[in-house]
């Protein structure tokens, strides 16, 4: 291997290892780029740095092999600031867009430091200035002074004490989606280190409390914050790109959610939260991003792919200065390209080995498996691949099954992937607020919509049953609001989805009228009840569980302040909804029939593992018109007392204006007792010691009742 001296480093030809790999003697350094005519390697002795240490022009001769260019330099180690500029044809109508002016990122990086200044200049690479040829122009602007620089982290400086991961069934799963900083940053939170990892896991008891096995992790790939130029109309306040969806780096845990000032710290971070969470038998689920990338369209900024091969790295259109827009951001990745999809596999593997992440929910997955054409490919494209990837076996994979595009392949990823069910979410919404036609549709969805997921060997669980999630209403404004209420993202009211299917019970917001109040309890209740006894994996979005309001907004991507931060306050205020949905998260878990691996079979009704049923037994009403359905599944016992194997239950669930008198099914040798009741008060309204009822129950409006069987030789 050629040896060299360079500014009192010793450098090497290096290896084509992407990123940068440490070492006991120094670090090698190798990044892609097909088209590239000169690849230059800096070294910055602080983050904060204009003018680099020390430069690197890599050799085309010795320092490339294939397309990657390579580099190993001798005594640079951990903590080490560094950046890349890649030179080359700048021609946008081509799909070129190098600018050796521009400092690039890593993609490989770990780390990153700095803040992305988008509204200076110098971040892009076409001239700002220039109104007439906008992006075709060129800047000479260094943007060392504006961007981020990238870390080198020795990920062999970590302790995992024999982490053991809790590998959850994912029959028994039950997701809490939340957001890192969103969760703790209110000051009712009561938390020392608010809005960071560590103040996740100073409540970590009430996530043990509320009896979720999961949390799902809105993005905490490295973002910009600062990246929205819109106001807040009403208090003039910047806005902030605080969900996170717009990544800059796959690889890099972000900076945003640790107390330190961003010098790798945040990596060992997010370690010591995973560690913790593993320890309290928690997993740790992660929302990714790889279907776009924070440099936005053709007018937005240069920060790391575009500088680096933009026609490899980002699907074009024909006219190939513009981008595709799937994602509905501006661009769209080009993740089925070989060295793309490389880099996507790559960074799973590296969440998963280095970082010991349980799962994944991929934003706009149906993205994924379009070809370079946009074309649906399902089984043939990079989903396929992830499925099957020997290193990714045994996570979670969950798949947001449609993108901005129009794309909507739900039920159709392949084998081995769980999917949001939209459709089921849409169900239960509209059921609840009395629409008509719903029934025989709300039928399908509590057992695990078979028609979705009945194909290919696919089971109950690959269905993720939902209500609310980050994006739309919180479960108490979808009681409180018919209309978005979106005015102070500065949008005029026109982002966010107006299909709502949401419901305000007689007042718009806000009110002290009781009546109005009690009812909007009840139907919080309602849905979480049915999202309990339904088929599929349930997802709880955080705050729900005490009935959090973002007042109304749907769209709350862009506020970082009380609109969005979990008032903790709630927790008492709304005790009652709290404790129920506590011990609904119970009774599921202790209930085998409502977690089946397999979906129900057809046959004789007294023998089936389900039979459906209106106000009289074993006739349920399909009418368009009906607004209530009632069902028995069959018991496989309590998962603590195996030897009760004879738990059987039956579910009334009212969403008519008046109440409703049901006959129950007759019990050979066993009788029903009363466990839920939506319609009373806590603690009524779950009890914790059945009651015995007749073998008729009238079920008052708008709510759900659940009995369990027992047999008639345990009640004397």
């Amino acid at each position: 291997m050629l040896m060299r001296r360079k500014e009192g480093f010793q450098i090497r030809d290096g290896r084509p290892e992407l990123g940068a790999t440490v070492d006991p003697g120094g670090t090698n350094f190798a990044i892609f780029s097909r088209h590239a005519t000169q690849v230059i390697l800096e070294f910055y002795e602080n983050f904060y740095d204009i003018v680099p240490m020390f430069q690197y022009h890599l050799d085309p001769k010795y320092n490339k092999t294939g397309d990657v260019w390579h580099i190993y330099v001798e005594g640079i180690g951990h903590g080490t600031f560094y950046g890349w500029r890649v030179d080359g044809p700048y021609e946008p109508e081509n799909g070129h867009r190098f600018n050796v002016h521009k400092l690039l990122m890593d993609p490989y990086a770990k780390a990153i430091s700095g803040t992305h200044d988008f509204s200076n200049e110098r971040m892009y690479g076409y001239d700002k200035f220039n109104k007439a040829d906008k992006d075709l122009s060129f800047s000479v602007l260094d943007s060392a002074q504006v961007t981020c620089k990238s870390i080198v982290i020795d990920t062999e400086k970590y302790d995992w004490e024999g982490d053991v991961r809790p590998k959850i069934p994912m029959e028994d799963t039950i997701i809490y989606e939340m957001h890192v900083r969103l969760f703790t940053q209110h000051s009712s939170s009561n938390v020392k280190q608010r809005g960071t990892f560590q103040g996740i896991l100073e409540k970590i008891h009430h996530l043990k409390e509320l009896g979720i096995t999961s949390v799902e992790l809105l993005p905490i790939f490295e973002f910009n914050m600062n990246s929205i130029e819109n106001t807040n109309p009403q208090t003039g306040e910047k806005l902030r790109d605080i969900w996170g969806y717009n990544p800059i780096g796959f690889f890099a845990v972000t900076g945003n959610y640790s107390p330190a000032i961003q010098l790798g710290e945040q990596v060992f971070d997010f370690k010591d939260f995973v560690k913790t969470m593993h320890k309290e038998g928690l997993e740790v689920i992660l929302d990714v991003v790889y279907n776009h990338s924070g440099e936005g369209n053709h007018l937005g900024p240069t920060i790391s792919f575009r500088g680096i091969d933009n026609s490899i790295y980002y699907l074009l259109e024909p006219y190939k200065r513009y981008y595709a827009n799937y994602s509905g951001t501006g661009n769209t990745i080009n993740s089925n390209h070989p060295v793309v999809k490389q880099m996507i596999l790559d960074s799973l593997r590296y969440w998963v080995t280095e970082m010991h992440v349980d799962g994944f929910r991929f934003d706009l997955a149906a993205i994924l498996g379009r070809d370079d054409k946009g074309q649906w490919i399902g089984d043939l494209s990079l989903l396929k691949d992830i499925a099957e990837d020997p290193i990714l076996a045994g996570t979670k994979l969950i798949a947001e099954g449609w993108d901005a595009a129009g794309g909507y392949y739900l039920g159709e990823f392949p084998f081995g992937w769980c999917e949001w069910n939209g459709k089921y979410r849409d169900t239960i919404r509209r059921f609840i607020r009395g629409d008509y036609g719903m029934v025989s549709d709300l039928a399908t969805r509590l057992i695990g919509s078979p028609d979705l997921f009945g194909k290919s060997g696919r089971r109950p669980y690959h269905s993720i049953n939902f209500v609310t999630a980050h994006d739309g209403f919180t479960l108490w404004d979808l009681v409180s609001y018919n209309t978005k209420h979106n005015w102070m993202n500065g949008e005029g009211n026109r982002d966010g989805t107006d299909a709502n299917y949401s419901y305000n019970h007689g007042v718009e917001g806000n009110t002290e009228r009781q009546d109005v109040l009690h009812l909007r309890k009840r139907q919080v209740k309602n849905m979480m009840a049915i999202l309990m006894v339904s088929q599929g994996i349930p997802m709880i979005l955080m705050g729900d569980e005490f009935g959090r309001t973002q007042q109304g907004n749907n769209n709350a991507y862009c506020h970082d302040n009380e609109i969005s931060w979990v008032d903790w306050t709630y927790k008492e205020k709304h005790k009652d909804i709290f404790t129920f949905c506590c011990k609904m998260i119970d009774f599921r878990k202790k209930h085998s029939c409502l977690k089946r691996e397999h979906f129900f079979s057809d046959g004789n009704p007294q023998q089936a593992d389900i039979t459906w049923h209106g106000v009289r037994p074993y006739k349920p009403d399909w009418n368009y018109y009906s607004q209530s359905l009632a069902f028995m599944i069959r018991g496989q016992g309590l998962l603590e007392d195996p030897e009760d194997k004879d738990c059987d239950i039956y579910v009334i669930l009212n969403s008519y204006i008046e109440p409703l008198v049901f006959e129950l099914p007759k019990l050979k040798n066993k009788r029903w007792f009363r466990v839920v009741d939506t319609f009373f008060d806590s603690p009524y309204d779950f009890l914790m010691e059945p009651q015995s009822v007749s073998w008729e129950y009238q079920v008052q409006e708008k709510s759900v009742a659940i009995f369990i069987s027992r047999e008639e030789k345990f009640l004397a």
